[in-house]
Parts: structure tokens; sequence; C-alpha cells
């Protein structure tokens, strides 16, 4: 009796803590600013252009618990069809940006644009708090999309970087950033967050199976503009 009673105490106790720590958990995922998608569109890197990528980052942060705040993808576009350029650092509001987790990413866009920013595998969580597989995890995704040179403008026209501004999964090629900053070996220096390489593979660069090949999934990173 004693040992059943002490039993039924202590899951009284598992239980309170669980609902203590629940309204702490939820308070956190709604002051979430910043995010890596935990999936794409699954269409490679067509994503509908900008506004089917905000829509997507616009989704996932709502089943999320943040889905209050106004979501952009974190993608650049290049001048094309007599559309000018669009930078990323532009559409991503002022900063500062904190992970579901709570931990500052980056006060403002020069910081997050500069080495001091805090961007790691441990800190560019997804939506649900996740980390993000890297180099040395089954499967790599450490490869985002952004179309974006390193201080977050656009390229130049000419040199598909955005995979026809985001519409195409056949035709062009991506630039990537590398969310865990890593090399794909120990001899490689680190890598920028946010313009490593561009994709490739057998079908060009676009599609889902060309970016799985250089270790992505057709993720983005998603900032909360407001």
């Amino acid at each position: 009796m004693i040992r059943i009673e002490r039993s039924v105490t202590m899951s009284g106790l598992a239980l309170a803590v669980a609902l203590l720590a629940a309204p702490s958990a939820q308070a956190q995922s709604a002051d979430m600013t910043f995010f890596v998608t935990s999936n794409g569109p699954g269409k490679g890197a067509d994503l509908g252009g900008l506004e089917g990528a905000d829509a997507q980052c616009q989704k996932l942060a709502q089943a999320g618990g943040a889905g209050t705040k106004t979501w952009r993808a974190y993608l650049s576009t290049q001048a094309a069809d007599g559309k000018p350029a669009v930078n990323a650092k532009d559409r991503i509001g002022k900063g500062p940006w904190q992970n579901a987790k709570g931990a500052v990413i980056a006060k403002d866009v020069a910081d997050l644009h500069s080495a001091a920013n805090n961007l790691t595998k441990q800190t560019a969580l997804s939506e649900k708090g996740e980390v993000i597989n890297g180099r040395g995890d089954t499967p790599n995704r450490h490869d985002i999309l952004t179309g974006s040179q390193p201080d977050g403008t656009a390229f130049a026209a000419g040199d598909d970087k955005t995979c026809k501004n985001w519409t195409s999964s056949k035709q062009g090629a991506a630039m990537l950033g590398h969310a865990d900053r890593q090399g794909l070996r120990d001899d490689e220096p680190s890598r920028s967050w946010n313009s490593s390489h561009p994709s490739r593979g057998p079908d060009g660069g676009c599609s889902q199976a060309d970016l799985k090949t250089t270790g992505g999934d057709g993720l983005m990173y998603c900032f909360a503009a407001n």
C-alpha cells in the first residue's frame, strides 16, 4: 500500500511539473521570431516565387504557435522581366530575432550579416524547436535556399542563382547557405550561413533530388518582419 501511494504521489508530481512547464514552452514559441523550415513545399526550389515562400513560412509559424506575426522568407531575387532585384536583407524587418527556445541569433540586420551573429547548428532551429541535420547526420539537410550574397543582397542579373526567382525546379541553380556553418569535411573551413555554394545535381540544380545531392532538402530561413 505504501509503495502504491508513493507511486501515485510521484506520478502526480511529474504531471504537475509537466503542466507548469507547458505554458512556458508555449510562451517561448509565441515569442519566436526566427526559424529554419522543417520542410519545404516539396518541389525543390520552385517555391511559388517570394509569395509562395512567405506563405510556407507563415504556415509553419502558425503550426509552431507564432502565426500572429508577419513572416518573410530570407530569399533574394534577381532582376528579370523588367522587375528589379529584391534583397533578402530588406525583407526581414529590423530584429532582434530569436529561435523557438528563446536564444537570440542576431540583434539587427547588421549583426545578422556579421561574423558575430549567433547562428549555429544549435541555434538554427526549426519552428518545432528541433535541430536541423547537418554535417555528419543522416540525411544531411544543412543546405538552405537563399539566392543571396554574404551581405544579404541579390546577385546581378545573368547567371541564375535563384532557380528563376524561385519558380523553377528544372532550370538554373540556387545559392545556398549552411545552417550549421560547416563544410562537408573536417579539413574544410567554416561555411557561410547564407552564401556557401550554388546548388548542383543531375538535373541542373533546382529539383528536389538536386538539392538533396549536396545536403539539402529545399529548406529556408524564416524571419518575423514585424
